[in-house]
């Protein structure tokens, strides 16, 4: 699951990502721990949607103009609905808080296509999964494709009490999900024994709040980047508002100073020039740029660390420039 944030922007929801929306019904809201229920889209005209690989996430786009970013729990081929998982958050920014006390079976919404920064490697022998919370939102598609696969997997499952677990029935039946409960274990999950405790031949995930993704990171600095998986909720650091350079957009002959306290993509908008976005934190990869020339100051956690030292992309809700121009393929 990826939650966005909305940063004053949201009166260009309507009119982001037009060519990418879907509109879809609520055909099903479901309970699935204390705080979290799951949410089943389906087309008005009940045909079948995208497929959908495992790890990958949607855009809500909701009436009260945000938009949120949301992980499928399930994958597959001509799918009739697709599912999200949704807890209502303590400290939301509005997305959850607004869907848990707005949406109603039958409501209509539009919703993006699929897309996926947190891809699974279905050829991997071994499969170790660790998830924190609302993290098990993409796990759970994962873990429903490598037993349709026949495929050998792990969980290590943590969360603050069993009662906010969600799918810990479904859960319950395999004996490979190991459980962890902060208020039943005096302390947080262990990430550093069971990455010692693994294969150093298996592909890891790790989806949950920041500082267990930044232990799991910390954990697994020895091993192959490409046997490493991790997904942001949220942002490491913060945007890139230092401001004083410009930027070109080669496409449209236009070129803008982006002024100390804005982003390029609320520079954009400002000066309505319609360009797809998101989270406005960096971890959705909507509004991923092709870069043509300068030196961006990389602040998002969706590029490899390879993308980003080839300065041919950039993340323009998040980062900056570390040169005096920016030339930008808009």
């Amino acid at each position: 699951m990826i939650n966005g944030s909305n940063n004053g922007n949201s009166v260009n929801a309507e009119k982001n990502g037009n060519e990418n929306q879907i509109e879809v019904k609520i055909a099903e809201i479901k309970k699935v721990a204390e705080g979290t229920n799951t949410y089943s889209f389906e087309k008005i005209d009940g045909g079948k949607l995208r497929n959908v690989d495992a790890g990958s996430h949607i855009d809500l786009f909701l009436a009260n103009g945000m938009i949120r970013q949301y992980s499928l729990t399930k994958a597959g081929d001509e799918l009739s609905s697709y599912t999200v998982a949704i807890k209502r958050d303590r400290e939301s920014r509005g997305g959850s808080v607004f869907i848990h006390d707005n949406f109603k079976v039958g409501e209509t919404l539009k919703i993006s296509n699929p897309r996926n920064n947190f891809a699974l490697d279905e050829n991997a022998d071994e499969t170790v999964l660790i998830a924190g919370g609302i993290g098990i939102t993409p796990i759970m598609a994962m873990i429903r494709r490598l037993e349709a696969l026949g495929k050998s997997w792990k969980l290590y499952y943590a969360n603050r009490t069993k009662s906010e677990t969600a799918f810990y029935d479904e859960l319950s039946e395999y004996p490979q999900v190991k459980f962890h409960f902060d208020d039943e274990s005096n302390g947080v999950l262990d990430i550093a024994s069971i990455i010692s405790s693994e294969s150093d031949k298996a592909s890891f995930y790790c989806c949950g709040p920041l500082p267990m993704l930044e232990n799991f990171e910390e954990n697994t600095k020895h091993l192959p980047s490409e046997q490493v998986n991790i997904e942001y909720f949220t942002a490491k650091e913060e945007v890139a508002t230092e401001g004083e350079y410009t930027v070109e957009l080669s496409q449209e002959g236009q070129t803008f100073s982006i002024e100390k306290g804005k982003t390029i993509l609320q520079t954009l908008l400002d000066n309505e020039i319609e360009v797809d976005y998101g989270c406005e934190a960096g971890v959705c990869g909507t509004c991923e740029t092709r870069l043509i020339s300068g030196i961006p100051d990389h602040r998002d956690e969706v590029l490899t660390d390879a993308q980003k030292e080839s300065n041919s992309l950039i993340m323009i809700c998040c980062s900056g420039a570390k040169s005096e121009k920016l030339v930008l393929d808009i």
